[in-house]
C-alpha cells in the first residue's frame, strides 16, 4: 500500500543576546558550571522577572522574515513539569496567545520549491541541564545539574504538518537556521544546543486527509540526524501500519549510535502541564512603531538573494545557493565581483578553491587572508593571460598562506609564464616524440588525445606554457607526417 509522511518540526533558537531572558545573568557558553545564576533563574521565593526588551526585538524581526502575524498583545504562562534542571518547577512560555502566528518560509527541494506553513513563533525561558556520569569510585551513575543555560532566551518556532519528506525536513530546517544566521538573532549552532529541532511525524495512505498517530522524536543534534532519525521513524510507522498494528502516541529518543529510534516516555498534552497565566508578568505589548523599527532593521533574506545572484550574475540556481548560505561568504563573493572579477569566475574560485582552503585550516570567511580585490586582481590576471589557471592556483593557497598581493608571489616564485615561442616548441616536440602511441590515435581521429599532450607539454613547463599557444603548436605538429 502507498504510505506518506507527515511532519512538523519544532524548532528552539537561543538568541543571541548578552543577558537571559528574564534576570541580567549572562548567556556565554562554556562557563563553570552554576556561575552564571542569580535568585530569578535559580527559582528562590521572593525573587520577580523582568523581561529583557532585546529578546522581544529578535524575536519580532525573525517573525517579520517569516511573515508571521504579530499579535499586538501575548500572554507569558506557566507551564509546569518537574524535572531536576528546571529549578521553579515549571517554565515560562507562551501557549494560548504566542507572539506570532501564521506564516510560511519557502524552502527548496530536489522536486523544486514549496511552500511550508508555520503555525506559531513563540517565546519561553530555556531549562539548565543535566550532565551525567559515572561515579569514580563505585559502579553508580551519578547525575549533576548546571544552571547556567536556565532562563536563557529561547524562540521556539512551529512549523504546520506540511512537510512530507526527510528531505523537505532537512531543506525547511537549514532553510530557517540560514534566515535565524543572517538575521543575525541566533547562532544556528546545534552541537552547542544554540538551535534544537523535535519532530512530528505520522504515517497515512497517500490522498487520506486524516492526520495518523503520530511520535515525537527527540535528541537529534545535527541536520543529518534529523533526516536520518525521520528516515528510521516512518520506516518503522509503515511497517506497524502494514502489518495492522497500531502505532503508540509517544515521544521517542534518537539513537544515533544504533541508528534508531527508542521509546523515552507516552506523549505528553497541554493539560498535562496545567498552563495558566503568569502572576509575575504583565502581557506583552508589542505597538506597531516596534514592529516597523525591526522591519527596518532587516537585511536582505537568503532566498532574496540567491535570486538576485541568479538573475544579476548569471549564476546557476546551485551556485548561488552555496554562497548565500552563509552571509558573510554571499559578502565576500559580491566584494569580488565590485572589483572587477568576472561572476561566474568569482563563484568559482570561492566554492572550488577558498572553501577548499577554509575547510583545510577549519575557519570561516572571517578569518581568510585573502581580501577581495587580490582574489580580483588575480582572476583578471588569468583572464588577461598574465599567468596561467593552473598557476593561479599556485597563487592562490600563498595568498591564503600569507595575504600577499598574486603580483608579488608571482615576481618572488618565479612564476611568470614563459612567453618564449622557441621554448614552448621544444616542450611540444619532447611530448610528441616521447608518445609515438598518442600520437596514431589522434592522426587515427582520437582528437581527444590531445588533452594528453597538453598535459605533458604543462608538466614539463611546470605549468608555465601558455595553454592556447601550446594547442595551437600541437594542432601543426601533429598534423604533419
Amino acid at each position: 500500500m502507498d504510505y506518506e509522511a507527515v511532519i512538523g518540526l519544532e524548532v528552539h533558537a537561543q538568541l543571541l543576546t548578552r543577558t537571559k531572558i528574564f534576570c541580567a545573568c549572562s548567556t556565554e557558553f562554556g562557563a563553570p558550571p552554576n556561575t552564571h545564576v542569580c535568585p530569578v533563574c535559580l527559582g528562590l521565593p521572593g525573587s520577580l522577572p523582568v523581561l529583557n526588551r532585546e529578546v522581544v526585538t529578535k524575536a519580532v524581526k525573525t517573525a517579520l522574515a517569516l511573515d508571521l502575524t504579530i499579535n499586538p498583545e501575548s500572554i507569558w504562562e506557566r507551564k509546569h513539569y518537574f524535572y531536576p534542571d528546571l529549578p521553579k518547577g515549571y517554565q515560562i512560555s507562551q501557549l494560548a496567545l504566542p507572539l506570532a502566528e501564521r506564516g510560511r518560509l519557502e524552502i527548496m527541494t530536489s522536486q523544486g520549491p514549496r511552500t511550508i506553513g508555520i503555525t506559531r513563533l513563540h517565546l519561553e525561558e530555556d531549562a539548565g541541564k543535566l550532565v551525567h556520569s559515572e561515579d569514580a569510585f563505585s559502579s553508580a551513575r551519578s547525575s549533576f545539574v548546571d544552571l547556567n543555560r536556565a532562563g536563557t532566551p529561547l524562540m521556539e518556532i512551529v512549523s504546520d504538518p506540511d512537510l512530507r519528506t526527510p528531505e523537505e525536513a532537512g531543506a525547511y530546517l537549514r532553510a530557517l537556521r540560514d534566515i535565524l544566521v543572517y538575521l543575525e538573532v541566533c547562532d544556528g549552532n546545534m552541537e552547542e544546543g544554540s538551535l534544537r529541532c523535535d519532530a512530528n511525524v505520522s504515517a497515512r495512505l497517500r490522498g487520506e486527509k486524516k492526520l495518523g498517530t503520530r511520535t515525537e522524536l527527540k535528541n537529534m543534534n545535527s541536520f543529518r540526524n534529523v533526516e536520518r532519525a525521520l528516515e528510521f521513524e516512518v520506516k518503522r510507522q509503515i511497517r506497524l501500519l502494514e502489518a495492522g498494528k497500531q502505532v503508540a502516541r509517544e515521544t521517542r529518543l534518537w539513537d544515533e549510535k544504533e541508528g534508531k529510534t527508542r521509546p523515552m516516555r507516552g506523549k505528553e498534552e497541554s493539560h498535562d502541564y496545567r498552563y495558566f497565566p503568569d502572576p509575575d508578568l504583565l502581557p506583552l505589548l508589542v505597538n506597531q512603531d516596534w514592529i516597523e523599527q525591526a522591519r527596518a532593521a532587516l537585511p536582505e533574506l537568503p532566498m532574496q538573494k540567491r535570486a538576485r545572484f541568479v538573475r544579476d550574475y548569471a549564476l546557476p540556481e546551485a551556485d548561488a545557493g552555496v554562497l548565500v548560505a552563509d552571509r558573510a561568504l554571499a559578502d565576500y563573493y559580491e566584494a569580488v565581483v565590485k572589483e572587477g572579477a568576472d561572476p561566474k569566475k568569482a563563484a568559482n574560485w570561492i566554492m572550488a578553491e577558498l572553501l577548499r582552503e577554509l575547510k583545510d585550516e577549519g575557519a570561516g570567511i572571517a578569518a581568510c587572508r585573502v581580501k577581495p580585490s587580490q582574489l580580483a586582481a588575480m582572476i583578471r590576471m588569468i583572464d588577461a593571460g598574465e599567468i596561467t589557471g593552473k598557476i593561479g592556483k599556485t597563487v592562490f593557497a600563498e595568498m591564503c598562506r600569507t595575504g600577499e598581493d598574486p603580483a608579488a608571489i608571482i615576481e618572488d616564485k618565479g612564476l611568470k609564464p614563459v612567453a618564449d615561442a622557441g621554448e614552448i616548441e621544444r616542450w611540444c616536440r619532447q611530448a610528441v616524440a616521447d608518445n609515438p602511441k598518442q600520437v596514431e590515435q589522434y592522426r587515427a581521429g582520437k582528437t581527444k588525445v590531445m588533452g594528453f599532450f597538453v598535459g605533458q607539454v604543462m608538466k614539463a613547463s611546470s605549468g608555465k606554457a601558455d595553454p592556447a599557444q601550446v594547442n595551437d603548436l600541437l594542432k601543426k605538429l601533429l598534423a604533419e607526417e
